[in-house]
């Protein structure tokens, strides 16, 4: 049986396994990014993306991939590999600033206002539906599925304790736990 720990997600074992190995000095995830708070993340200004085109990637981070418990800055470095892309390659830039622009042109036509102020999730949601088939979403998903779900300070908030196989399977790792017989 897995018990969380507080609003973080982590269970009684992920917990009792971390800090075992903590004590022998051995850490998996720096202790900072489990400790420091979404809030304490210092905001970085992106090289290449413009603050309009950044907010623009980052509401619709949020909208492709919605986690209410994660903070905006998770989604924000899940596109920072977007912006360090952008930098090296001028065909991404234009591919951003082109996809960004038209989707702020197409909630300016929908709905008389850019795209991140689209109050209406389901509206927003409308517009990305409309381009998903495009390069410019393509491009943007799946980056964020990487950025977000190979972020191993990340993965206690999902509920996922990480590979098993270098401790032995799951077999004897709770997979075996049946609380409901």
């Amino acid at each position: 049986m897995t018990t969380s720990i507080g609003e973080t997600g982590l269970s009684r074992r992920s917990f009792l396994k971390g800090s075992g190995l903590a004590a022998l000095g051995v850490t998996l995830v720096p202790l900072s990014a489990l400790l420091a708070s979404p809030n304490a993340m210092a905001a970085k200004p992106f090289k290449t993306l413009s603050p309009a085109a950044a907010k623009t990637l980052e509401r619709m981070a949020r909208d492709i991939f919605p986690h209410d418990k994660l903070a905006d800055p998770y989604y924000r470095q899940a596109i920072a590999p977007l912006d360090a892309e952008a930098g090296k390659n001028a065909a991404t830039a234009s591919l951003l600033a082109d996809g960004v622009s038209a989707l702020d042109a197409a909630a300016r036509q929908r709905y008389g206002r850019p795209y991140t102020a689209v109050a209406k999730e389901e509206d927003r949601v409308a517009l990305l539906k409309a381009i998903e088939s495009g390069p410019f979403f393509q491009k943007v998903r799946g980056n964020l599925v990487t950025g977000l779900y190979n972020n191993k300070a990340l993965w206690p908030q999902f509920g996922y304790e990480g590979s098993s196989w270098e401790k032995g399977g799951y077999l004897h790792r709770g997979f075996d736990d049946i609380d409901w017989l």
